[in-house]
């Protein structure tokens, strides 16, 4: 399995930062899944009044969150990270467009941000405010994924190429996780009717069977990074947002059973008929 497994991957980079930040990645990520799962979910969405214990809801009020429109928000969580892999492209075009790998790889960082804030503007329907600290800590999270992807790739350059090519593969895991994503928050969006602000059962598309479809294609499209990069700092990022995303769509799913009696059992959390 380990060999399999140094046939995907460029050797690691000489850089004891990024190699330790490929460490901690993971644990880190699958904690933070594993609190949402216990119920400390992290203050935006449908979970930003939704308070699981006493003991949550008493630090929540006591700390007086700053609040700002969840619109703006979200433009703070993504705009950062799309503007980094964009400035990438200005600062090194060389680079850019002369090694294939980079190229999809900040193509596919650039479209999936990009994605991401057109869909704040244009798409998603908001119900309220998100805390401010939120968005903050989640744009700091975005950025400093998306450059050091970049980075790790960009560290890769001159290295033995992975016997096993995945690049490609890699690019067409990303269109069908974007487009996946895409299509279920329009889905998400059509809920709603202009100015109502209450939740209601998702339906269409893959909502009949996983209540957090749009998940599972996000999982999807890190995986395609990771096998567009094939860095072993690439694989730690979409395995520990992977272990994330599992915790807060348990998470979604005990939500949506707590406030609605006609949920439908059956309706899995991630995977059809699976999880």
């Amino acid at each position: 399995m380990e060999s399999l497994f140094l046939k995907l991957v460029f050797p690691p980079p000489p850089s004891l930062f990024l190699n330790t930040l490929s460490v901690i990645n993971l644990p880190s990520f699958a904690i933070g899944g594993f609190s949402e799962f216990r119920g400390n979910n992290m203050p935006y969405s449908k979970f930003l009044n939704s308070v699981t214990n006493n003991f949550q809801k008493q630090s929540f009020n006591k700390e007086k969150k700053t609040e700002a429109p969840s619109r703006l928000g979200m433009l703070i969580c993504y705009t950062p990270a799309f503007l980094a892999s964009v400035a990438f492209f200005l600062l090194f075009p060389q680079e850019s467009y002369n090694d294939i790998r980079m190229l999809l790889l900040n193509s596919a960082l650039a479209l999936h941000f990009f994605k991401r804030i057109f869909e704040v503007l244009f798409v998603h329907k908001y119900s309220g405010n998100m805390v401010l600290n939120t968005a903050i800590i989640i744009g700091i999270s975005y950025l400093s994924s998306t450059a050091s992807l970049i980075y790790a790739q960009h560290l890769s350059q001159g290295l033995a190429e992975p016997p096993i090519d995945l690049k490609y593969i890699g690019f067409v895991l990303f269109l069908i996780g974007l487009s996946g994503n895409f299509y279920h928050h329009y889905l998400l969006s059509l809920l709603r009717e202009k100015g109502e602000k209450k939740y209601k059962i998702p339906k269409g598309g893959l909502f009949g069977l996983v209540i957090c479809p749009h998940y599972l294609f996000e999982i999807i499209e890190f995986l395609g990074f990771s096998f567009i990069s094939q860095t072993f700092h690439s694989f730690s990022i979409a395995i520990g947002t992977m272990f994330y995303l599992v915790g807060r769509s348990c998470a979604t799913r005990q939500w949506y059973l707590s406030k609605f009696e006609d949920f439908p059992q059956d309706v899995k959390a991630l995977i059809p008929y699976v999880f």
